[in-house]
């Protein structure tokens, strides 16, 4: 049974990911994003914050150029980060998207924690 995936593309080399990486991979983003997602809304006491903060963090993952280039290169900061979301494979967005998932399930379980009575901090 062939348990890796091959990964290829113009920017970069060729390469394989096991499954068993796949996996991991999405569940550690789920796990690290819930964490920081829980701890946010308990000391800051806004439920979907780190949902919101989840894209620039992405953003900061994925690109290569600096920050202060998206106010000072707006055009070419902008052009660079497109090119490099459009060269992101499955697996890659797969893993980012999860983390998405964390920090919103996060958000849930922080309001249902909150209705049910618990007040944190």
């Amino acid at each position: 049974m062939n348990d890796t995936i091959a990964l290829a593309s113009a920017s970069s080399p060729q390469g394989t990911i096991s499954l068993v990486h796949i996996v991991l991979s999405v569940l550690i983003f789920i796990v690290i994003f819930f964490g920081i997602g829980f701890l946010l809304n308990m000391l800051l006491r806004m439920t979907w914050l780190m949902a919101i903060i989840y894209p620039i963090i992405v953003i900061l993952i994925i690109d290569e150029v600096k920050i202060y280039e998206y106010f000072t290169k707006p055009a070419y900061a902008f052009k660079l980060l497109g090119t490099k979301v459009m060269a992101l494979h499955t697996v890659d967005v797969v893993i980012l998207s999860s983390g998405l998932v964390g920090a919103i399930i996060a958000g849930f379980v922080m309001k249902l924690l909150r209705k049910q009575g618990y007040q944190m901090f």
